[in-house]
C-alpha cells in the first residue's frame, strides 16, 4: 500500500470514529425525539445526573420555551430544574419542580428556593412562568415549561437535581456524587454553556480527604501511640524519662494536626450549608475542646509529691481517654460521611487491631511487673516470713 493510499485509510477511519461519537451525542440529545414532536433548536446534555435541556429562545419577548429531561428516574422520584437570578446555587434557585404524587397523578409546578431546610413548597417565581406541564415514560421525567427571562439578560447559573418524595413532599436530595456538580452556567441566547460544578466538588473532595487523612492520623493513630507511651513505656526503667518525651511529642503533634483538620472541617460546614453533619460536627467540636483544655492543664500540672497531683492525674486520664473513644467513633463517623473504598476504612479497623492487640500485650506486663514488684517488695521488708520461716 503507498503513502497516498495509507493516508485515505486514516482519513477515513478518522471520519467514522468522529461521524460515530457524533452521532452518540446527537441521539442523547439533539436527535430525541419528544411525544409531542416539540422541536428545540438548541440542546445541551448536562454533566451530571443523566439529564439534558432543550430549548429555544425567543429575542422579540424574551422568552423561553424548554424542556428539561432527567433518565433513570423512578416514579417516586422528584426532578427539578431551575435558574438562579442571584448568582448562587441553591438560596434563591427558581425551580420548575415536577413529582408523581400520592394519588398517582403528575404535578408540575413552580417553587423558589430561600432557606436550605426547604421542601420545595409551591410557590411563584421571581419573573412570570406562563406554562408548565411534565410527562414521565420509561423511567424519564421531563419538564416543559416557558418562561419569561429576567430583563435584559439571557446567561444565568442553572442548577438541576433530583430526590425521593414521600407521599405528596419531595425530601431532601442526597449531598455527594453527582449531586454536587450539578450547576452550571446558560446562556439562552448564544447557548453556551460551562460546567461550575466540576471544579468546585473537585476542590471540595479534596479539602475532604486532607481532613480525613489529618484527623485519622492524629486523633485516631498518634493520639493512641501517645497515650500507650504513657501507660506502659514507663515500667521499664531504662525507658524513663525517655516515655514523658514520647508522650508529649506525639500528644502535641497529634494536636496541632487535629487542629488543622478540624479548621478544615469548619470551612467545609462552611462552603456546604445545606449539608447536614450535626453528629460528625458536634463530636470534632467536643474533640477540639477537651483536647484545647488538656493542653492547658499541662500549664497547671502539680510536682509529683503535691497534694493535688492525684486528682489532676485523674482529670487528665479520663480525659483524655475520653478524647480517644470520641475520636475513634467520630472517625468512622466522618468515614461513613466521605464514602470512600471499604479498603480504607478496613484498613483502619486493622490499624485499631493492631493497637489493640498490642496494648493488651502491654498491659498484661505491666501487670506482671506491678506484681512482682509488690511481692518482692514484700519479700525485702519480711524475708524470714517470704522463705516460709516463722522467725520462732
Amino acid at each position: 500500500m503507498d503513502k497516498f493510499s495509507k493516508n485515505i485509510v486514516l482519513l477515513v477511519s478518522f471520519l467514522t470514529i468522529f461521524l460515530l461519537a457524533s452521532s452518540s451525542c446527537a441521539q442523547n440529545c439533539s436527535d430525541y425525539r419528544f411525544s409531542e414532536n416539540n422541536i428545540y433548536k438548541a440542546c445541551n446534555s448536562l454533566p451530571a445526573l443523566n439529564s439534558f435541556l432543550h430549548w429555544n429562545y425567543h429575542q422579540s419577548s424574551h422568552t423561553v420555551d424548554l424542556a428539561y429531561r432527567q433518565t433513570g428516574i423512578t416514579s417516586s422520584n422528584w426532578v427539578a430544574w431551575s435558574i438562579n437570578p442571584s448568582g448562587g446555587d441553591m438560596i434563591g434557585a427558581q425551580c420548575l419542580v415536577a413529582f408523581r404524587n400520592s394519588s398517582g397523578l403528575l404535578r408540575a409546578y413552580t417553587s423558589p428556593i430561600s432557606s436550605y431546610s426547604t421542601r420545595l413548597e409551591e410557590g411563584p417565581l421571581s419573573f412570570r412562568v406562563p406554562r408548565i406541564a411534565a410527562e414521565f415514560t420509561n423511567n424519564q421525567m421531563i419538564i416543559y415549561a416557558t418562561i419569561e427571562l429576567p430583563r435584559e439578560r439571557t446567561s444565568f447559573t442553572h442548577v438541576w437535581q433530583h430526590g425521593a418524595a414521600s407521599g405528596d413532599t419531595p425530601l431532601m436530595h442526597s449531598t455527594d456524587g453527582e449531586h454536587v456538580r450539578s450547576v452550571g452556567t446558560i446562556d439562552f441566547s448564544t447557548g453556551l454553556t460551562a460546567d461550575v460544578g466540576t471544579a468546585t466538588a473537585g476542590s471540595r473532595n479534596r479539602i475532604r480527604n486532607v481532613h480525613g487523612v489529618l484527623n485519622v492520623v492524629s486523633w485516631g493513630i498518634i493520639m493512641p501511640i501517645g497515650a500507650m507511651a504513657a501507660r506502659y513505656l514507663k515500667v521499664f526503667k531504662v525507658a524513663n524519662p525517655a516515655w514523658f518525651y514520647i508522650h508529649i511529642t506525639c500528644q502535641s503533634s497529634a494536636y496541632i494536626m487535629g487542629v488543622v483538620g478540624w479548621g478544615l472541617g469548619l470551612k467545609l460546614g462552611h462552603d456546604s450549608p445545606g449539608v447536614q453533619r450535626t453528629a460528625h460536627r458536634n463530636i470534632g467540636i467536643t474533640l477540639f475542646v477537651l483536647a484545647t483544655l488538656q493542653v492547658f492543664a499541662l500549664f497547671l500540672r502539680p510536682k509529683p509529691d503535691h497534694k493535688y497531683r492525684f486528682y489532676w492525674n485523674m482529670y487528665h486520664h479520663s480525659i483524655g481517654y475520653t478524647v480517644i473513644v470520641l475520636s475513634i467513633v467520630n472517625i468512622f463517623e466522618g468515614l461513613d460521611k466521605l464514602d470512600p473504598e471499604k479498603k480504607w476504612k478496613r484498613a483502619y479497623a486493622g490499624v485499631l487491631i493492631f493497637l489493640g492487640a498490642i496494648a493488651v500485650l502491654l498491659e498484661a506486663y505491666t501487670w506482671y511487673v506491678v506484681l512482682t514488684g509488690r511481692r518482692q517488695s514484700t519479700s525485702d521488708e519480711h524475708p524470714h516470713e517470704a522463705n516460709g520461716v516463722n522467725g520462732a
